[in-house]
């Protein structure tokens, strides 16, 4: 018995490495022929199929508040998005995200900051991991896998897809199905879920949309989004269940002397215990005006019923993959502020800022954008982050940023 056992043990890592290989290969096929088969798509120009995306490389550098020593990591980044028309009334997505990361940053927090860059949020697993080290890691994921159905007014989406519910520009409480991360500013595309979405079109500017969606938990969301018109505006109004959550919300777009008007709430409790717990009210309002010569002025405000009125404690940055709209914000309300300016047709450069009233912390983002060609660009971009020990941006430090990305 113990000799069979002894053998056993010997050769359960000996399976577990072939295994690992196994999955190594398996990626390295995937990944060669979709580099192979898309240029060629690209080439053929075929009116059924159209390819795009990007290449890009990225370099941080962190200044960790607590610590004098800097750390950095780098990144070659590439998106291919390829939509196939099989037919008049049927789409096919594909959205896939390739990604090398190296440097010291990955060194320190390694294997921490490596899983959490292939953690999976989704039902189905479409993170695959190619090969990792303490100072590296080779990645990819499908982030759009879809198929849509238009028969006259009704549209019928299946697979992984974005369900964008979110009116302002900068916190949405609406945003139920995949909730933005503000300062994750290098994903444009922003996260899909894993849902079926139906919509059907009531009137030019109406609409019914029913959408669920499964997470990895298997846990459900489910809501009903009425969009209309009224007194010029766009009204929305959705209700359902987030999780373990029922919710309700509105929303709206106008106008007013010109500037942009938007808002949006949710109201949220627990299911299990709707009449014994107390519910969360989040809700935002934000405003936009262009000027003539393109100086750009935002502003947004958010109210979070259950915020600190105090410190609001630590919010770690890496960890905000699994930003809900329930946690848009740690205080009881914060304000942001943005004014951009073109300086020349080719620069540009922005100025953002979120306060914390309560607990005096802050984040600044200055950016400079220059568009060296056509289809090229240069963007550099800090994010600083001010406050005590305690307050909810006080003790992240400075993180800067360089891009120089080319769209195909």
């Amino acid at each position: 018995m113990n000799k069979q056992k002894n053998k056993n043990n010997i050769y359960l890592p000996l399976m577990h490495r072939k295994l690992k290989a196994n999955k190594f290969i398996r990626n390295i096929f995937l990944f060669s022929i979709i580099f192979i088969v898309s240029p060629n798509l690209h080439a053929q120009q075929n009116s059924q199929v159209t390819f795009h995306g990007f290449l890009e490389y990225t370099n941080t550098t962190w200044a960790p508040a607590a610590s004098n020593q800097w750390v950095g990591f780098s990144g070659i980044h590439n998106r291919i998005d390829i939509h196939w028309y099989p037919g008049n009334n049927i789409t096919f997505h594909l959205g896939l995200r390739n990604n090398i990361e190296f440097g010291s940053m990955l060194a320190k927090f390694y294997p921490i900051y490596n899983n959490y860059l292939t953690r999976q949020n989704g039902w189905m697993d479409l993170t695959f991991k190619l090969t990792e080290g303490r100072s590296y890691i080779l990645y990819s994921n499908i982030d759009r896998m879809n198929f849509k159905w238009t028969i006259k007014n009704l549209e019928i989406s299946i697979g992984r897809q974005r369900i964008n519910w979110g009116i302002n520009l900068i916190w949405n409480p609406n945003d139920i199905f995949n909730t933005y991360n503000y300062f994750n500013f290098d994903y444009i595309e922003r996260p899909g879920s894993d849902a079926v979405l139906l919509q059907y079109y009531t009137g030019a500017l109406s609409s019914i949309q029913v959408a669920a969606k499964l997470d990895k938990n298997k846990q459900l969301t489910a809501a009903v989004n009425y969009k209309f018109n009224a007194l010029n505006y766009d009204f929305q109004i959705i209700g359902g269940i987030m999780n373990k959550n029922i919710v309700a919300g509105i929303g709206w777009a106008g106008q007013i002397g010109g500037a942009g008007f938007t808002g949006e709430g949710s109201y949220f409790n627990s299911a299990e215990h709707f009449s014994d717990s107390t519910g969360q009210l989040i809700f935002s309002i934000g405003a936009n005006y262009t000027f003539k010569k393109g100086l750009y002025l935002n502003t947004s405000f958010i109210y979070n019923s259950k915020g600190a009125t105090g410190n609001a404690g630590f919010r770690n940055l890496f960890e905000m993959g699994s930003l809900s709209p329930k946690t848009l914000t740690l205080a009881r309300t914060e304000i942001f502020g943005e004014i951009s300016y073109p300086f020349t047709p080719l620069i540009k450069g922005d100025f953002s800022t979120i306060l914390n009233p309560w607990d005096g912390s802050a984040f600044l983002g200055p950016s400079l954008t220059f568009n060296l060609t056509e289809n090229m660009e240069l963007y550099v971009m800090g994010q600083l982050f001010t406050g005590k020990k305690g307050t909810e941006y006080g003790q992240f430090g400075q993180m800067y940023y360089m891009r120089l990305k080319w769209s195909f």
